[in-house]
C-alpha cells in the first residue's frame, strides 16, 4: 500500500472526524434552542391567555338601572354630565383640566398621590385615562400625553 496515500486517507479521517465532532456540537445546541424555544412558546400563550382573561373582567360592565344596563363610564354627550362619572374618574379629569396643559400618566399619577415608581399602580390610573379618551371625556395626544377636550 502506498504510504502517501495511506497518510493522505488518515489525514482526511481525522479531518472528517473533527467536522463530525463540530457538527454534533452544533445539533446539540440547536436542539437545546428548539426546546428552549418551545418553552417560551407555552409561556407566551399562558401569557396571553391571562391577559385576554384579565382584558374581558377589565372591560366596562353594565350595571342595571331600573332594568336597563347602564355603563359606569358613559359616553361624553351634551346630555351626561361629568357627575356621572364615578368619583376616581371625576378627581382623575379635575387633576388633567387642572394641568398647566396636556400631560401623562405619570404626571396624573403624582398630582393624585398615587406611587408612580410602581408599575403595578400606575399602569391601573393609565387604563382609566384611556377609557376617558376612549367615551369622549379626554384626549390623547400623538405623543402619548394626555389633554381635555376642546
Amino acid at each position: 500500500m502506498d504510504p502517501e496515500l495511506l497518510e493522505r486517507i488518515t489525514a482526511r479521517r481525522a479531518e472528517l472526524d473533527q467536522l463530525e465532532e463540530r457538527l454534533a456540537k452544533q445539533l446539540t445546541e440547536v436542539r437545546a434552542e428548539r426546546d428552549e424555544l418551545a418553552v417560551a412558546e407555552r409561556v407566551l400563550e399562558r401569557v396571553s391567555e391571562q391577559i385576554a382573561d384579565v382584558r374581558v373582567s377589565a372591560s366596562p360592565v353594565p350595571a342595571q338601572v331600573g332594568n336597563r344596563a347602564v355603563m359606569l363610564i358613559p359616553h361624553r354627550t351634551s346630555d351626561v354630565e361629568e357627575s356621572l362619572l364615578p368619583p376616581d374618574y371625576q378627581r382623575i379629569l379635575a387633576t388633567v383640566r387642572q394641568a398647566a396643559g396636556p400631560v401623562m400618566a405619570r404626571q396624573v399619577g403624582e398630582l393624585l398621590g398615587v406611587d408612580v415608581s410602581v408599575r403595578a399602580k400606575l399602569e391601573p390610573l393609565r387604563g382609566k385615562l384611556v377609557r376617558l379618551v376612549d367615551r369622549g371625556w379626554l384626549r390623547k395626544l400623538p405623543d402619548g400625553r394626555f389633554a381635555t377636550r376642546l
